[in-house]
């Protein structure tokens, strides 16, 4: 699907900048997770905008953004109510999404984390606290609507990596205004996260020497580059926008185009056989990724972002180009159901195809085998 010309929505989308705050005055912001990812891009933005006071940046070590005001400390440590004090907003973004985390403690930082910062927050009186998710939330189902409005029930389930916490989180916004009278909470939702050196299943599968496709799914990509959810984010902590906000480029991409677009064939599979050998590979360990990441490849979960359209903000990529900045970020690495291979085994996969890719699999399973008998 074609989105808008990219010069209209620049224009659009730096006009929305450059307007004050709604109540004409500078916040400070606080921002968690500051030293690293998309934290780290916020601060240095915020640390630059003349609408913004002044940026305290949060995390467990310190950053290189000079102009903000460092504190070093888990976002799990009640002491942070003290740091927050005299912010007007903070945007928490202090989560780990890592593949490779153990689920049980990633679970554990990010929920423990996120009610800690808004307990937190309410303590220190600030009025409005910025999470974010994913549109991932929305869950990837055959019968969803092209595109979710943001307002679409959540129907995910925990089975996709770090998706459960995710869902939690939003749990947890829901429930904090109730809880303390008097706080704003307001969640982005971006589609499938793109640059910055982003790592998830999602960004993997453009790795693999083929694109699988599950027989009978109606595959559609929506991309987000990380400037844009920068761009929401700051857009969010001025206060322009607020609630449940989709974030992503213009429009999405059939799976045709998205081939089309790479140039990398695809390889069907029956359902049933991609879904268990991806449950089994998981089990084992041989794989990060574990059966539900696949979902979101075979089924839509595009959304339409119109609450952040409609206060006059625009993105600033198109699917397109972040499709081409993902190749090239994908360049030279080698996946296999969501692992990455080492130059040999990438070697000889792409060599042979996509037929001795998921052959690999089974010699990873056999290897492992062996490995326990060694033991």
């Amino acid at each position: 699907m074609s989105s808008p010309d990219r010069e209209v929505r620049a224009a659009r989308n730096g006009s929305a900048r450059d307007s004050t705050t709604p109540t004409g005055r500078r916040p400070v912001v606080a921002v968690t997770g500051a030293a690293r990812g998309v934290g780290a891009l916020l601060t240095r933005r915020l640390a630059a905008s003349e609408h913004i006071k002044h940026v305290v940046a949060i995390d467990e070590r310190r950053g290189d953004v000079t102009e903000a005001q460092w504190h070093v400390l888990d976002v799990r440590d009640p002491a942070i109510a003290e740091k927050l004090r005299g912010a007007d907003v903070v945007v928490h973004l202090a989560l780990d999404l890592d593949l490779d985390t153990d689920a049980a403690a990633r679970t554990a930082y990010n929920v423990r984390g996120t009610q800690t910062v808004l307990t937190a927050a309410a303590a220190a009186g600030v009025h409005r606290v910025v999470l974010c998710t994913s549109a991932m939330v929305y869950g990837a189902h055959p019968d969803n609507d092209v595109p979710l409005a943001e307002d679409a029930e959540l129907r995910a389930t925990a089975e996709a990596t770090g998706v459960g916490d995710l869902l939690e989180i939003e749990r947890l916004a829901k429930r904090a205004p109730r809880a303390h009278p008097g706080l704003n909470v307001t969640v982005l939702r971006p589609a499938v996260l793109v640059g910055g050196g982003t790592d998830t299943a999602l960004t993997r599968y453009f790795e693999s020497p083929r694109l699988l496709v599950v027989a009978g799914s109606r595959p559609t990509w929506q991309f987000c580059h990380v400037d844009d959810l920068v761009s929401a984010l700051e857009f969010a902590a001025l206060e322009k926008a607020e609630g449940e906000l989709a974030v992503g480029c213009d429009g999405w991409l059939e799976q045709e185009e998205v081939e089309e677009l790479t140039g990398i064939r695809r390889m069907e599979l029956p359902s049933a056989v991609a879904l268990g050998a991806a449950s089994r590979l998981h089990r084992l360990g041989l794989t990060p990724s574990p059966a539900g990441d696949l979902e979101y490849t075979m089924h839509p979960w595009v959304v339409s972002g119109h609450r952040l359209h409609d206060a006059g903000w625009r993105p600033r990529w198109t699917n397109e180009e972040v499709l081409a900045e993902l190749l090239e970020e994908a360049a030279g690495r080698h996946t296999v159901v969501g692992r990455r291979l080492g130059r040999k085994d990438a070697t000889a996969a792409g060599a042979a195809g996509a037929t001795v890719a998921l052959l690999g699999t089974a010699a990873l399973v056999r290897r492992a085998r062996k490995a326990r008998r060694r033991l």
